[in-house]
């Protein structure tokens, strides 16, 4: 019985760990990309400077913020949902998690010298990034992800050999 709960609980645990990791790996790579173009603006660049000097709790009610945006985003998604706009409930909630994350990820590299000086925030942060870690060793580990890693290794070779062929030398 032990094996079979084991098999159960890895079925259902898999996708969601494998999802975590690729949307880590890949989503917030771009989305990190996108917001630190996005900061080289004068207005954003005096914004980050200001957030920068702020004290530790600015500094942490600056970084919580953006939680309370996405609050609107998720009532949007369910007034199209009240409104059999499924598809628009849908794109809601994901654009609006997506430029979420984006902005939450970049406060969090512009206020984590200021956030580190607050004892119990650097120990949450250690004890979050270990357990993180353990996990993506974990899902890395599995064959699954190996061979889907390598399945995209391949597509990424296969697309670049496409586009040198395709252009002009």
């Amino acid at each position: 019985m032990k094996h079979y709960l084991k098999h159960a609980l890895e079925l259902l645990f898999v996708p969601i760990a494998a999802a975590i990791v690729f949307i880590e790996d890949v989503l917030l790579h771009y989305l990190g990309l996108a917001m630190a173009t996005l900061a080289k603006w004068p207005p954003i660049a005096r914004l980050e400077t200001w957030l920068r000097r702020l004290p530790p709790w600015g500094a942490l009610l600056a970084f919580v913020a953006p939680s309370a945006i996405v609050l609107p985003v998720k009532l949007s998604a369910v007034w199209f949902a009240i409104h059999h706009r499924y598809g628009l409930s849908l794109a809601s909630v994901v654009i609006g998690k997506m430029l979420a994350t984006a902005l939450v990820a970049r406060l969090y590299r512009v206020l984590h010298p200021t956030l580190v000086t607050m004892p119990w925030f650097l120990r949450a942060e250690t004890w979050l990034f270990n357990w993180r870690d353990r996990l993506y060793a974990f899902v890395r580990a599995m064959p699954a992800w190996q061979r889907g890693a390598a399945l995209i290794r391949r597509a990424k070779v296969w697309m670049a050999e496409l586009v040198s062929g395709a252009s002009p030398r």
